[in-house]
């Protein structure tokens, strides 16, 4: 017993030393634990995401500066149209809880508020432009990142570790790298006519964009990513037609066309229209702040395009900046965020409606029936356990008794009334 208690009271003496708890984890740590598959491929889908947007930018930027093309909101309505015309379609085609009429009768002001934000999110940072610099863009743009936090912490009960917090901010110096091998490159672009309202437009566009992700993160995982997608591609061309007709009329009247300013378009809608399809399923896979953070290299790609294609100074601290907010990245995606355990049966629950469950009621009740074993198997090693816990105190105590009991029946030998009870205890 002496031996036993010396053993956990060492054991307990280093779980409270904080270095010692220390080299326990590096004798544990596990890189196969950490770079596994699922990170590689979220951290590929992710620079893919942002090589797509970073075709977007180039071709308006071609728009811009050969054929004096700018009209941003004609460029989104393209995308919202094939967006409504792929996935508002598949919605039309589905029966049940799953169709278009229903969904519209349950939150329809939910996804028309949702299109409402992303569509001026997407407007918001090109007016921005006009207004401050580049650099200013690249820096406030990074304010998409806390609000994100802030969001997911409220909305989805995301519950971030200090690991997160740092992978966090290793991502934001590799993003002040970017900026400051802008500026020494000279490429410190932009209009300087009214930067505080540009700075101010830079804000509100990040903090759209956040409100944009956590709900689409949201809807992705715990209705359906086609719902996501054919709500947003259907109010997004509402919204946008409007606006372009309020907003654009003068710019798109005045467009020459052409097939090379036809390719530009088609080139930006398409980019745009993988990026929308794409992003929900590796949101799925990780989490919108993940996503944020990969999306950072986006500035960085499209150097990287623009040494070639528009003949920028290039800067070694362009690739010093890619290698920390990988770094930063992969950070973030080698610890799991844990979730607020008093939403986990809501979210369980709600996370049954998956894409397609619509169509497939056998699925659903599979999904059901899977969950509820899944929660029987879990009770049953509960009570195993406590029912083990209960006979290893049993068996302490009745050796405490027999240590106990020991020296009093050496003593009492000779006693009759000892021999009796013996003698009845065998009966």
């Amino acid at each position: 017993m002496a031996t036993k208690q010396s053993e956990d009271a060492s054991g307990y003496m280093s779980y409270e030393n904080p270095s010692s708890g220390l080299m326990v984890w590096i004798r544990k740590f596990n890189p196969k634990g950490v770079f596994t598959w699922q990170l590689a491929k979220t951290l590929a889908m992710g620079q893919g995401l942002a090589c797509l947007i970073c075709g977007t930018a180039i071709s308006s930027q071609f728009l811009a500066t050969d054929f004096r093309v700018n009209t941003p909101m004609l460029q989104s309505f393209f995308n919202y149209a094939l967006l409504s015309l792929t996935y508002t379609t598949m919605l039309l085609c589905r029966t049940g809880d799953g169709n278009i009429l229903q969904i519209l009768k349950r939150r329809w002001w939910k996804y028309l508020l949702l299109g409402l934000v992303d569509v001026e999110a997407n407007y918001v940072v090109v007016k921005a432009y006009q207004y401050t610099t580049l650099t200013s863009v690249q820096m406030l743009d990074c304010f998409v990142i806390p609000v994100l936090m802030i969001l997911s912490w409220w909305v989805l009960k995301t519950r971030y570790r200090p690991v997160h917090y740092v992978a966090v901010c290793i991502c934001l110096l590799g993003v002040g790298a970017m900026v400051g091998a802008d500026l020494l490159a000279g490429r410190d672009q932009g209009s300087t006519s009214n930067i505080l309202l540009g700075d101010g437009l830079v804000l509100l566009s990040a903090t759209l964009y956040a409100v944009s992700n956590v709900s689409q993160e949201y809807t992705v995982k715990n209705l359906s990513r086609v719902e996501f997608l054919g709500m947003v591609g259907l109010f997004g061309t509402i919204i946008s037609t409007i606006q372009m007709v309020i907003l654009e009329r003068n710019e798109v009247a005045n467009i020459q066309w052409s097939w090379q300013v036809g390719l530009l378009f088609s080139a930006f809608a398409l980019c745009m229209y993988t990026l929308y399809s794409c992003m929900p399923i590796v949101m799925k896979l990780s989490s919108a702040t993940s996503v944020n953070l990969s999306l950072l290299t986006t500035d960085l790609f499209s150097l990287f395009f623009g040494v070639f294609i528009f003949q920028y100074n290039f800067s070694g601290l362009y690739l010093v900046s890619l290698v920390v907010i990988l770094i930063g990245f992969i950070a973030f995606n080698a610890v799991p965020t844990p979730t607020d355990r008093t939403d986990a049966t809501t979210s369980s629950s709600s996370s049954i409606c998956e894409e397609g469950c619509f169509d497939n009621p056998e699925a659903t009740q599979n999904n059901i029936t899977k969950q509820e074993v899944d929660a029987r198997i879990t009770t049953e090693e509960e009570e195993e356990e406590e029912e083990e816990q209960q006979e290893g105190w049993k068996q302490e105590e009745r050796r405490k008794r027999e240590r106990g009991s020991g020296p009093s029946q050496s003593l009492g030998q000779g006693n009759d009334y000892v021999a009796a009870v013996g003698c009845s205890t065998k009966m």
